[in-house]
């Protein structure tokens, strides 16, 4: 994934970098480093070519990193729901006879999706103090232009 931003500061190395927010925003693995506004987003971005304040820049992150998270923010809530469901309705059949196995199946499948919101935030936690996740400045797109329009 590629994003075009300004350096809005610098510390070390690394930069805080305003870039256009787009809808890939709201589950990326980064929302710990990235504070999102309603047209614009400011990432915590690696800056090994010392890009300086001002500067438009070309951010990279991995895509099998950015596919990574996608599946997990996305695709373990809808399986532990579905799965919770299931282990529900089988438990509901076999424990609890004079219950309606429709409801136990729900409250399992329900549980199972707060467990997962739940281990999702402690990945995400984890995730956004390791280097290897964060967005790295790869080029300085256009070394004299001040700023975008939109900063």
């Amino acid at each position: 994934m590629e994003e075009i931003g300004v350096v809005i500061s610098t510390q070390g190395v690394v930069a805080r970098v305003r870039v256009q927010k787009i809808g890939a925003c709201d589950a990326c693995a980064a929302s710990g480093t990235c504070k999102p506004s309603e047209e614009t987003a400011e990432l915590e971005a690696f800056n090994p070519i010392k890009a300086k304040i001002g500067q438009t820049v070309r951010l990279v992150l991995k895509p099998q990193l950015y596919l990574k998270a996608s599946i997990i923010v996305y695709g373990l809530p809808v399986v532990s729901l579905i799965g919770g469901a299931i282990l529900g309705k089988n438990i509901g059949e076999i424990y609890f006879k004079g219950m309606d196995s429709d409801l136990i199946s729900a409250a399992f499948g329900f549980g199972a999706l707060i467990i997962s919101f739940l281990a999702i935030k402690i990945w995400s936690s984890k995730v956004e103090k390791k280097e290897e996740y964060r967005p790295v400045i790869e080029e300085i797109v256009n070394p004299e232009s001040e700023t975008l329009k939109w900063c």
